[in-house]
């Protein structure tokens, strides 16, 4: 099972730029959000066993997601769109991945003629479809999730990890480890800290 249903009926049905769409970072403390958003070229092989270990970012090692991020970049055009901390505490986390995987389509090469959306609906001019899940059931997604992720990743390791070397994100990449609250209650929030996250909005509340 190589986890195209969603894109063999579409392509069937003559659309040719599939885009699969997901975002990492919603639940973090700090950090901005990404999406990513991709679309498998028809031409790959598909019974390969590399694209066969193509899954939701969140399954699979480290190590395994940035071999699988090299790999997808060959066959899959792909981009991402962020939403930055100050725009997630402006506008709520629900609009600001909206917004994000609008920027990542509106970034891609090729304009997509159907989208596939792990979980939300998007408000744009282009037919979708959302899917409970869609990291796991659609390979489009899973590939736009792993690209996200490992490009999230390197920003929270390679720039804000050696900016703020006491808050451990180079391990955490900003989700809320006991660490990183014990870092946060002895050191404070940083710029890149969600304020209107809890337990930083209580904390900043209290002061």
């Amino acid at each position: 099972m190589s986890n195209l249903d969603f894109e063999n009926e579409l392509w069937k049905s003559d659309f040719k730029y599939i885009c699969g769409i997901d975002e990492v970072g919603r639940g973090c403390l700090a950090g901005p959000v990404y999406a990513g958003a991709s679309i498998l070229k028809n031409t790959t092989d598909f019974n390969s066993e590399i694209f066969l270990e193509i899954n939701d970012s969140k399954k699979i090692s480290e190590k395994k997601r940035e071999k699988l991020y090299d790999y997808i970049n060959e066959i899959a055009t792909n981009s991402v769109g962020i939403c930055t901390v100050e725009e997630i505490d402006e506008i709520g986390i629900q609009d600001a991945v909206k917004l994000s995987m609008i920027r990542a389509i509106e970034n891609l090469e090729i304009t997509p003629d159907y989208l596939l959306i792990d979980s939300m609906k998007l408000e744009i001019n282009i037919p979708q479809r959302s899917i409970v899940r869609g990291d796991q059931k659609s390979k489009s997604i899973s590939s736009a999730s792993i690209i996200a992720k490992v490009a999230r990743d390197k920003l929270m390791k390679y720039e804000y990890a050696k900016k703020y070397p006491t808050y451990n994100f180079e391990k955490n990449k900003g989700y809320g480890t006991k660490k990183h609250i014990e870092a946060i209650n002895e050191f404070g929030i940083t710029r890149i800290h969600r304020k209107t996250f809890e337990p930083i909005k209580s904390m900043i509340g209290n002061e």
